[in-house]
């Protein structure tokens, strides 16, 4: 009887502890034991499946342990990123070397240049935070569209998207700054029907679409773009820079055009306007009165590292040097805190710092290294290749996206997503005779526009926070936007990457940068 009682209260424990996190106990425990257990299957028990070997199995296990860690959040998404590299270590699944772990590619991840430009980015956008200069540009640009309508306010929040997307480098950091602007304007509406429906408008396109869509324009404004240029710099396809990645991605700008076409529709926005909407963006900018010297020092570090970024090697504008984009955002960090650069401690910069993304970002990498090396990636592609083998390129393409959207129903983090997804997808493309470039980005691209569920992105969480509109509002509207994706990416973007160089139907085509 004590046994019970003792056992009891030792769960009690932990539940309690759980629920004082905001987590479900029964999801969190479920997925940490099915993780656990699944992990020693594929690494202890299992015989190697056909054309896998041992290392392979022991990914394999490591894939799905991480996959229902993020799925589950069971474990902080960094702690699990970064025991990604432990679990290689532990496992032996990289092969050691005159017994000892071969660590340049157990961490290749944390060494990659890519991870450091964006710890750059990080540090600078919680500076940014600090100094208010993230406010100012928000507010600043909605007074100068003159949000006094829906539409207004939307396409002013668009293009804060973008301006931030430079600056703050991930959508939900960027979704987390403009939330308390949306939630003002928001507040500046009544509560007919018309006004409610016009709120869920304003948040899902400004929070989760606007920060999503802008995040691909731009190469370090959205983390799965660091994976993707990583992945192609491994297979030979280097010199991916910023004024490249804009070309090749611009188009999807237009998605945008395309959402806010069907979202006005899908919730009536026609017509309705914002009493005081003006004004009172104008009463907000005056009362952050003219720009301090932190911002204008923070802008003006932010255009050196930008310049040194567009005429790096293979720049069509000017090539004035050949360092990494890792080595600039070292510099650039250097800079940035320089004594008296800035008026901001280092405690509080710490704590504006997106610590776990970025070790989320770095296990993902090394997690994509390890497929690759292990033969899994391969094995994988191998097998799904069975199911697309006779389509054209473009049902090919089309059966891919539908399968990313299907896993993603049930996945939050699009960085662990692209992680699983693009090192199969770029296998697979020469079993294809697709090229591997252009076929890995139409299918890992859709992964960003998951907006079935909002679950299934974090902007999309924070979006949800707001209580402004209902899983349901948000399905309705999703649906349709995830159809309007799929098939712009076949019709425009396929078509555009050709233009560039990168016909998706030309495996041969030779790497144009």
């Amino acid at each position: 009887m004590a046994s019970q009682v003792s056992e009891s209260r030792f769960g009690n424990y932990f539940c309690e502890n759980l629920r004082k996190t905001g987590k479900k106990p029964c999801r969190v425990l479920t997925g940490f034991f099915l993780a656990w257990c699944l992990f020693f299957l594929f690494w202890t028990v299992l015989e190697p499946f056909p054309g896998l070997t041992h290392n392979g199995m022991a990914v394999l296990g490591i894939v799905l342990w991480a996959s229902i860690m993020w799925v589950s959040d069971a474990m902080p998404v960094g702690i699990t990123g970064i025991s990604i590299p432990t679990l290689l270590l532990v496992t032996q699944a990289i092969p050691w070397q005159g017994g000892k772990p071969p660590m340049a590619i157990i961490f290749a991840g944390f060494t990659n240049h890519v991870i450091w430009l964006c710890l750059f980015a990080f540090l600078i956008g919680a500076v940014m935070q600090l100094v208010g200069l993230d406010r100012r540009i928000a507010l600043g640009i909605l007074a100068r569209f003159r949000a006094s309508s829906v539409c207004r306010v939307i396409w002013g929040m668009f293009f804060v998207n973008i301006v931030l997307g430079f600056l703050v480098p991930a959508a939900n950091a960027r979704a987390a700054t403009l939330l308390p602007v949306v939630q003002g304007v928001c507040n500046l509406l009544g509560n007919t029907p018309e006004e409610r429906e016009a709120k869920k408008a304003i948040v899902i396109q400004s929070l989760v679409y606007g920060s999503m869509i802008c995040g691909m324009f731009i190469m370090t404004a959205h983390l799965p773009n660091m994976i993707l240029i990583g992945i192609f710099e491994k297979g030979g396809y280097a010199n991916v820079n910023y004024l490249n990645w804009m070309l090749l991605q611009a188009p999807y700008l237009g998605m945008f055009v395309l959402t806010q076409f069907w979202l006005r529709r899908c919730f009536h926005t026609d017509g309705v306007r914002i009493a005081g909407g003006v004004e009172s963006l104008r009463r907000a900018c005056a009362e952050l009165g003219p720009m301090t010297m932190p911002e204008k020092v923070l802008l003006g570090i932010f255009a050196v590292a930008g310049l040194l970024f567009v005429t790096g090697k293979g720049s069509f504008i000017c090539e004035l040097h050949h360092w990494p984009l890792g080595v600039i955002g070292l510099l650039g960090m250097l800079l940035l805190f320089a004594p008296g650069m800035m008026p901001c401690s280092w405690k509080a910069v710490q704590e504006k710092t997106i610590w776990g993304t970025f070790l989320l970002l770095g296990g993902a990498m090394t997690m994509t290294t390890a497929m690759s090396q292990s033969g899994l990636a391969q094995w994988l592609a191998d097998h799904i290749h069975a199911w697309v083998v006779g389509m054209n390129w473009w049902q090919t393409i089309l059966a891919m996206m539908a399968g990313t959207h299907i896993i993603r129903l049930g996945m939050l983090s699009n960085v662990a997503a692209v992680a699983m997804l693009a090192p199969v997808v770029f296998a697979m493309a020469p079993q294809l005779g697709l090229h591997p470039v252009a076929f890995t980005m139409l299918v890992c691209d859709t992964d960003t526009f998951a907006y079935i569920l909002p679950t299934q992105i974090t902007a999309a969480v924070i979006a949800h926070g707001t209580d402004t509109f209902s899983s349901g509002d948000y399905a309705r509207a999703g649906i349709v936007s995830v159809l309007i994706a799929m098939l712009y990416g076949v019709c425009v973007m396929a078509p555009w990457y050709a233009l560039w160089g990168l016909p998706v139907w030309d495996a041969s085509a030779p790497w144009p940068f």
